[in-house]
C-alpha cells in the first residue's frame, strides 16, 4: 500500500473522526486501514501528519485513540468513556508562547510517538465545543463510518449520499414495489 493511496470511501472528515473512519465496511466485510504501519503512514499523510514517524508504537496509540473516540462517539459520555479519552490527552500539552506576531500556543509531547492520537482526541473536544449535535454516525444499517455534518440544516444522515443514500432509497423502494 503506498502513502499516496487511501482506500476508505470517505474521507476529509475531522481529524478524531477521520481516525474513526479507518475502519469501514465494503461489501459487507470491515475493512481496517491500520493494520500495519504502511497503512498508518496513508493515514498520516492524508491528514498532514507525515511528520510523525509511521512506526509500531505511533500505530499502537492511534489504534488505542481509535478504540476510546469509537467508544465516546458511539456510546454514552460517562467517566467510563471519558476516563480513556482523557489518558490519551494526558500525553501531550498546549503550551502559551508569545512570539513576534503576538500570543501563540504551541503544542508539546512528552513522546513523539502520541502526537497523532493526541492531536485526534484534542480535534474531538473541539467537536464537543463547536456543535456536539452536529458529529453523527452514518444512518446506513450496514455503514460504521462517522461525519461532522455541516449541512445548512444539520440533518445530513449519510456519509454520502452517493453510496448509503443511494442503496437506502433503493433498498425502500425495492420493498414498496415488492409489497405491490
Amino acid at each position: 500500500m503506498s502513502a499516496a493511496r487511501d482506500p476508505r470511501p470517505l474521507t476529509g472528515e475531522p481529524l478524531s473522526l477521520d481516525l474513526l473512519n479507518t475502519r469501514w465496511m465494503h461489501e459487507g466485510v470491515a475493512q481496517d486501514l491500520l493494520v500495519d504501519t504502511d497503512g498508518l503512514a496513508v493515514w498520516l499523510a492524508a491528514n498532514g501528519l507525515d511528520r510523525f514517524a509511521a512506526d509500531e508504537a505511533t500505530l499502537r496509540h492511534a489504534l488505542e485513540a481509535r478504540d476510546t473516540l469509537r467508544a465516546v462517539v458511539d456510546g454514552p459520555l460517562d467517566a467510563d468513556s471519558a476516563g480513556p479519552v482523557d489518558a490519551v490527552l494526558s500525553h501531550g500539552r498546549i503550551r502559551a508562547t508569545l512570539t513576534t506576531e503576538g500570543p501563540g500556543e504551541r503544542v508539546e509531547f512528552g513522546d513523539e510517538s502520541w502526537g497523532p492520537a493526541w492531536l485526534a482526541a484534542r480535534d474531538y473536544l473541539e467537536l464537543l465545543s463547536t456543535a456536539p449535535d452536529r458529529i453523527r454516525a452514518c444512518s446506513h444499517e450496514a455503514c460504521i463510518l462517522h461525519f461532522f455534518d455541516t449541512s445548512r440544516n444539520g440533518t445530513r444522515r449519510w456519509c454520502s449520499m452517493a453510496v448509503c443514500g443511494n442503496r437506502a432509497k433503493a433498498s425502500r423502494h425495492y420493498a414498496r414495489v415488492k409489497e405491490s
